[in-house]
């Protein structure tokens, strides 16, 4: 059974009352039962968390490495801000899929650069809810190659 966390970032909390034009109106909860759903139906034990402090997305990273084998993560706003997230995401030496639910590169230009982007295996943007469970999809397809 493979297993994999996925993390979200600040400000993921108030999904489906936060600028619903962008992100739609599912809420956190109901983006975490979706996950869990399609964990159940392809044998992956999945965890989530969400956290809007940069220091305990960090820590939750770094204690990922010998307990997770892949790593799914929203990192929001620090997406673009944060190197002690995409340091301890390089760190932690298993795959990491990095998501977001609005399209980063049809919105403002400094959400166009990803500081986490480079030491993913890959990014999936734009398609909402939809982007987790292709991460999700994503990580395992990798662990099961």
């Amino acid at each position: 059974m493979n297993k994999i966390l996925v993390l979200h970032g600040p400000n993921l909390n108030l999904l489906g009352q936060r600028e619903v034009g962008v992100y739609g109106t599912l809420t956190l909860e109901q983006i975490n039962d979706a996950l869990e759903a399609f964990a159940g139906e392809h044998d992956i034990l999945v965890e989530t968390y969400q956290s809007n402090s940069e220091g305990d997305l960090v820590t939750k990273i770094q204690n990922a490495k010998g307990s997770w084998d892949a790593l799914v993560i929203n990192p929001a706003a620090y997406t673009h801000t944060s190197i002690a997230i995409r340091d301890a995401l390089a760190a932690i030496d298993i795959p990491v899929v990095e998501v977001h639910l609005s399209n980063i590169y049809q919105r403002e230009e400094f959400r166009h650069r990803s500081l986490t982007a480079p030491v993913a295996i890959g990014i999936i943007s734009g398609f909402g809810v939809d982007s987790y469970l292709l991460g999700l999809r994503a990580a395992f397809n990798y662990l099961s190659r």
